[in-house]
């Protein structure tokens, strides 16, 4: 059965657009033109992936990336046309998988669909990884403590996945934003900072050994 896609839009023409390429892949597609929707719809009818603005009336995208958050790991795309790098970086802070900057071709958001696709659900070649408390299985995308799999979004779990590679080496911010988030060109370093605090709120909630380690005046690590 073909991925189940959300489109959210307020702009007819843009929906619309989105709408005729992702269809044209083979996904199947919902189109919405607000975030309430979305919410009342999002448990009947469980998305494979959501692709959304920011600027939308009511609820904008950013706090509609918030509140599904709080119920699901599901990847999300933002699409806008606030391109500057404040904007991506609260929406990486959020919990996206990735920010497109409208305008954009049909052919970027699918290849940026697919990527993201690719991150979440091909195995990888690397074996599990045991460190501390907490079994890492790359195959297939999950964190165990204590034979239970733990909730992290793709980008949570990508941030997990390298750092335990690289255990006893610390990373600047720089260097995580580039290693892991594939940006390069980010000029403020706060996505890291959130994005840690969420992944050891997680950890603490289950009380594991395994931690993040804050390597103050330079960035992170993970100690085996």
């Amino acid at each position: 059965m073909s991925e189940l896609i959300y489109i959210i839009d307020d702009d007819k023409n843009i929906r619309d657009l989105m709408v005729k390429y992702v269809e044209k892949e083979g996904y199947n597609v919902k189109a919405f033109d607000n975030a309430e929707d979305v919410l009342e719809n999002f448990n009947k009818d469980k998305p494979d992936m959501l692709i959304l603005d920011i600027m939308m009336p009511g609820m904008d995208g950013y706090e509609l990336c918030k509140e599904i958050r709080k119920i699901s790991d599901v990847p999300i795309i933002i699409v806008s046309a606030r391109d500057e790098d404040l904007d991506k970086i609260l929406g990486l802070e959020l919990g996206s998988d990735d920010y497109i900057a409208k305008p954009f071709s049909p052919r970027e958001l699918i290849a940026r669909m697919k990527s993201v696709f690719r991150r979440v659900k091909m195995p990888k070649r690397s074996n599990e990884i045991r460190i501390k408390d907490i079994v890492i299985v790359p195959d297939e995308r999950k964190v165990l403590y204590n034979g239970e799999e733990m909730s992290f979004t793709s980008m949570e779990f990508e941030l997990i996945q390298f750092l335990a590679k690289n255990a006893n080496k610390a990373f600047t911010r720089e260097q995580l934003l580039e290693k892991v988030w594939k940006y390069d060109s980010f000029t403020e370093t706060r996505a890291v900072d959130d994005m840690v605090k969420r992944v050891r709120k997680k950890l603490q909630s289950y009380g594991c050994e395994f931690n993040i380690s804050t390597i103050w005046g330079y960035g992170y690590k993970v100690e085996s």
